[in-house]
């Protein structure tokens, strides 16, 4: 069950993650970059933590994976980014690596577990 709280640590960096992106490229204010950079030591800070337990490798995978699939469709969604369907596929292409890569860590890879 411990484990579950560690994965959801990883989506949480992740969404932050997302904010941080979209804050490098539409922030234009002193309050707007200082939200980019607080989302960014958060993003970082809760990955490093969740890679304290879990393999790193698989972690870093997960956090890019789903940082990337969420920043593409929050600029479709929120800044009018063009939709096109081969990019849709691609995401979920990428989200199947993700999910694939977390289902495939072993329970015992977990740190601190035997």
């Amino acid at each position: 069950m411990k484990n579950n709280s560690e994965w959801l640590k990883v989506v949480g960096a992740a969404v932050f993650e997302v904010m941080w992106v979209i804050g490098l490229k539409h922030a234009s204010t002193m309050w707007e970059w200082l939200i980019t950079v607080v989302a960014i030591i958060i993003s970082f800070y809760v990955m490093i933590s969740a890679s304290t337990k879990l393999p790193v490798g698989t972690v870093y995978s997960v956090f890019v994976g789903l940082g990337t699939a969420g920043t593409v469709v929050a600029d479709m969604v929120l800044f009018g980014e063009p939709f096109k369907l081969m990019k849709l596929v691609l995401v979920v292409i990428l989200l199947g690596g993700v999910i694939g890569l977390k289902m495939v860590t072993k329970e015992a890879e977990v740190k601190g577990e035997s």
